[in-house]
């Protein structure tokens, strides 16, 4: 088969897991494979990232089932080699449309979320109702790829595969301007010379990324020394989380200036990146502020953390929620005299290694070794 590689998404307005296969797509394209990008409905601010030697083929779906039609007319005319899709709902639709379109397109479908914790705390009918859809169509992949072991650990009972049949690829999250881009001019007063130490978090403000508990855990650190609270990101829970800032008496040292387009740059210069999380697949963003030389603390949620950190090795890791824990690890890796190099850590999870991982999966190892890919 001589069809391109295809990669299917709702759109490329999301997060991490679009991120991470629009960086897929240029590394794949890179390697020089023709690659498409096939869209639900192409839009999102992540286009502007896709490389000119991917092609980005919009099915003009205002959502992911209404795609079908138009993915399965893709599959039958181009008939790709194989078809790698992310988030749920999407990898369902995939599995569908080969199953429509009787083509012999390999399918692999990817999880990037904890599945568990993101069904827990789902609020739609549609989330809720996603699982036996998966359950009847991820063991009818070619494969299944988890971006964590926890989060294969928790897949495998839900879908009712083995666990040994689902592959593991870290994200591809240091690239080649990760570097360049933590190293940009970064004009806030906070950075200056002599200031006391920046603790930065990162996210969404939503419940996922508990920032209420990084908040009372700044306010104990803020009792043993000067430190300020740097929190970048925009969401629902602003006002909740402004009101906590008033309550603690942190408003003249903690800032939550809204999303950022290039974290990199704060990461680089803070003291000490905190990830906070009740969950997540991976945690990206530990990875990224490790790239930049800064020193990290997480919860040891599910799912992500606790590998990239390797139980500890590279940074302590916390309980979910827990206010005094959370302030003891953070005062004490601020007053650490030797850091580990968690640059080098974060090397093992590049672009190179990711696009290696993921062509093993969906062309095995023979292919690669005969140079067939």
């Amino acid at each position: 088969m001589t069809g391109p590689l295809s990669i299917y998404l709702p759109s490329l307005r999301g997060g991490g897991a679009e991120r991470v296969m629009v960086t897929l797509a240029n590394g794949f394209a890179e390697r020089g494979m023709a690659v498409d990008l096939v869209l639900a409905n192409a839009a999102g601010p992540y286009l502007d990232d896709v490389a000119p030697g991917v092609h980005v083929v919009d099915l003009g779906g205002h959502r992911v089932l209404a795609s079908l039609p138009a993915l399965v007319g893709y599959l039958r005319r181009e008939r790709p080699r194989a078809l790698l899709s992310a988030m749920n709902h999407a990898n369902v639709i995939a599995l569908v449309a080969r199953r429509l379109a009787q083509v012999s397109t390999r399918v692999v479908v990817s999880e990037h979320a904890n599945y568990s914790q993101y069904r827990q705390h789902a609020t739609s009918l549609q989330t809720r109702m996603i699982t036996p859809l998966m359950h009847w169509a991820y063991p009818r992949a070619d494969s299944v790829v988890a971006v964590s072991l926890g989060v294969a650990d928790d897949l495998a009972p839900v879908i009712g595969l083995t666990r040994a049949s689902i592959a593991v690829v870290y994200n591809p999250v240091v690239l080649k301007d990760t570097l360049a881009r933590a190293n940009e001019p970064l004009d806030h007063p906070w950075f200056a010379p002599g200031e006391p130490p920046v603790v930065l978090g990162v996210g969404r403000l939503t419940a996922q990324k508990d920032f209420d508990t990084l908040l009372r855990a700044f306010a104990k650190l803020r009792e043993e020394r000067k430190a300020r609270l740097m929190i970048l990101g925009e969401g629902e829970l602003r006002p909740e989380l402004e009101a906590l800032i008033e309550a603690l008496g942190l408003s003249a040292d903690v800032a939550l200036p809204g999303f950022k387009a290039n974290p990199l740059a704060y990461m680089r210069r803070a003291s000490l990146f905190v990830l906070s999380s009740r969950f997540e697949g991976f945690g990206n963003v530990l990875v990224e502020a490790m790239a930049c030389g800064t020193q990290v603390v997480s919860t040891d949620c599910p799912s992500g953390p606790a590998e990239i950190l390797e139980d500890g090795k590279w940074g302590r890791l916390v309980p979910v929620g827990d206010v005094g824990a959370l302030a003891d690890a953070m005062l004490a890796t601020l007053a650490e005299a030797h850091q580990p190099d968690v640059a080098c850590r974060a090397r093992d999870f590049g672009v190179a290694q990711a696009v290696d991982g993921y062509l093993r999966v969906l062309f095995g190892d023979a292919a690669l070794q005969k140079g067939e890919v």
